[in-house]
């Protein structure tokens, strides 16, 4: 059953990926719309966590942001089956500005490791392709639960030449390892960590249990840190991808400043751009002692 799921989730990405671009916008806000009109689990997420993290908005614009959310959602999924999909050459045409790029090649010339801080904002599967058409990083990720889903991805992830090291503990020490000896690495900083594995900071006014990963390989200057975004423009026309040095702060050696600030850096992107986040994330699923569980 589990082969028939992933071949079925594989040539559907397929399909996506034989429509022209606009078509794929199209089908993507068009699956969001639904997800939004017709009642189910992920809307439900969505208006939990943006109620929690936009409680100055009334009902009605909160109500509109959802369903931007959904239909921004809807196209993150058709634009990555054409990232997953398509020639690299192609799917880097549809980088169509790039703003600081000069602090992640001042990053790699330091001689230290680098590694880039990404998120679940815009489309990171395009920034994946552009960032790894600049430098050799090995990419962290979470691998998804089809077996023929992630054998695809791993092999699209990859095509620059790079690697990817999957979030188990073989994976962790691999990515730890590459900083250490110079090289550069790519990290989502915020799907929720064990507790074990990350301290509870402010993000968009809430507490969220956050990764001690990312600020630890940066701590005390180890390696220099590199914000990457890749956001979708206002015309649907392609993405415009940001390099930030990330702030002082990050650097400290106290696990809760530096996860602090990264909270912080990444919550600035997502108030910029809050509709192109990824608010089907339970990402606040874990709460401190005492407090009730939102999902």
């Amino acid at each position: 059953m589990e082969k028939l799921k992933g071949a079925l989730v594989v040539g559907f990405l397929r399909l996506f990926a034989l429509l022209p671009w606009r078509a794929v916008q199209a089908t993507g806000s068009a699956i969001g719309w639904l997800m939004w009109k017709i009642p189910n689990r992920t809307r439900e997420v969505v208006r939990i966590n943006l109620a929690k993290c936009f409680p100055e908005l009334d009902e009605a614009a909160r109500e509109r942001l959802v369903g931007a959310t959904l239909r921004d959602i809807g196209k993150i999924f058709t634009e990555s089956a054409c990232a997953w999909i398509w020639p690299v050459e192609r799917t880097l045409k549809l980088v169509k500005e790039v703003e600081g790029l000069d602090v992640l090649q001042d990053a790699l010339a330091s001689g230290k490791g680098v590694v880039g801080v990404a998120s679940h904002l815009g489309n990171w599967e395009v920034l994946n392709h552009y960032f790894c058409s600049l430098c050799k990083p090995v990419i962290f990720y979470r691998p998804p639960k089809l077996k023929a889903v992630d054998e695809l991805l791993q092999k699209q992830r990859a095509q620059m030449g790079n690697r990817v090291a999957p979030s188990t503990k073989e994976g962790i020490l691999s990515v730890i390892k590459e900083v250490r000896r110079g090289g550069v690495v790519g990290i989502p900083a915020d799907p929720e960590p064990s507790l074990s594995a990350g301290v509870f900071v402010p993000f968009c006014a809430i507490q969220a249990l956050t990764s001690k990963f990312v600020p630890g390989m940066l701590a005390g200057g180890k390696a220099r840190g590199v914000i990457l975004n890749a956001v979708r423009l206002p015309d649907n026309s392609g993405f415009r991808v940001i390099f930030e040095a990330v702030p002082e702060d990050m650097y400290s050696e106290n696990p809760e400043i530096a996860a602090a600030a990264m909270s912080r850096e990444l919550e600035r992107y997502v108030r910029a751009y809050p509709s192109q986040y990824l608010w089907s994330m339970k990402r606040f699923k874990k709460r401190p002692e005492g407090e009730k569980k939102w999902y």
